[in-house]
């Protein structure tokens, strides 16, 4: 009998370590649902195959969001990710579907907040003072302004939903620095660069002081960046205007979605 309990714990174990090592032991899926909040790099535009459902908010089945949830089967999975969307808008219109059960919440927000869309049309049209300035201006507001906008929307989250795991997700570097590349000066491309750090960095800082999981996915994007040859990013898209600097489906799969599958 000793000998039968043991090798059950001994199989036991075994059978955790494989889990671990795997990944297949992800808790969160199993216990309860999943709900993803945010903005467009949350919703997968840029990726393509759009559910329908979603109107103007274009969310993917390409999204890391979408395709998290098929690999890991949870209770449920509630995809509120928004195009366009900033804090304002995800305490508005974002947050209903969280409650008690709700074991996962993955949110990207901020970006937009801070003046994305903006900067990244000074810098493609203005001259590298002017990129430059914009770029200040966002800054700016990253210290001033967002720490707040983020706290009001990470503390509603707790506040709806108390038993969940939150993961924070940032935003990748978009240039590959130091090769030849048509459009952007290589100024541009290094302020633009330190202005995706500056952002993270603020992001990275509010989730801690909740207790939140960062997920940060410029490690996963480097070597992957506009000018490198292998972007997953959509550089300016005359066709598309707003799949430009998005990732594309390869960003969401190899970008976003392993630093979630980490960090969940």
């Amino acid at each position: 009998m000793r000998r039968s309990r043991f090798a059950a714990y001994v199989g036991s174990l075994l059978l955790a370590l494989a889990a671990v090592l795997t990944g297949t032991g992800t808790a969160h899926a199993a216990e309860g649902t999943y709900v993803a909040l945010g903005d467009s790099y949350s919703s997968g535009v840029g990726a393509g195959s759009y559910l329908s459902s979603s109107g103007d908010c274009k969310r993917s089945t390409k999204a890391y969001p979408y395709l998290w949830a098929a690999a890991h089967s949870p209770s449920s999975f509630a995809f509120t990710a928004c195009s366009g969307a900033r804090t304002g808008d995800v305490l508005a219109s974002q947050l209903t579907p969280l409650n008690a059960a709700t074991a996962l919440v993955s949110i990207s927000i901020g970006g937009n907040d801070a003046g994305f869309s903006d900067v990244m049309t000074t810098c493609v049209l203005q001259s590298d003072s002017s990129c430059l300035a914009r770029i200040n201006t966002a800054k700016a507001y990253v210290d001033a302004t967002l720490p707040g906008q983020l706290d009001n929307v990470y503390s509603a989250i707790t506040s709806r939903a108390p038993n969940a795991h939150v993961v924070v997700l940032g935003y990748p570097r978009f240039y590959k620095l130091g090769t030849t590349c048509l459009g952007l000066s290589e100024t541009k491309r290094k302020a633009i660069n330190d202005a995706a750090d500056y952002l993270d960095t603020a992001i990275a800082k509010r989730a801690a002081n909740h207790g939140f999981a960062w997920a940060d996915v410029r490690g996963t994007f480097t070597g992957h960046e506009l000018c490198s040859g292998s972007a997953w990013l959509h550089s300016l898209n005359l066709l598309n205007i707003g799949e430009s600097y998005h990732p594309t489906a390869a960003g969401q799969s190899g970008g976003y979605l392993p630093v979630l599958n980490s960090a969940a």
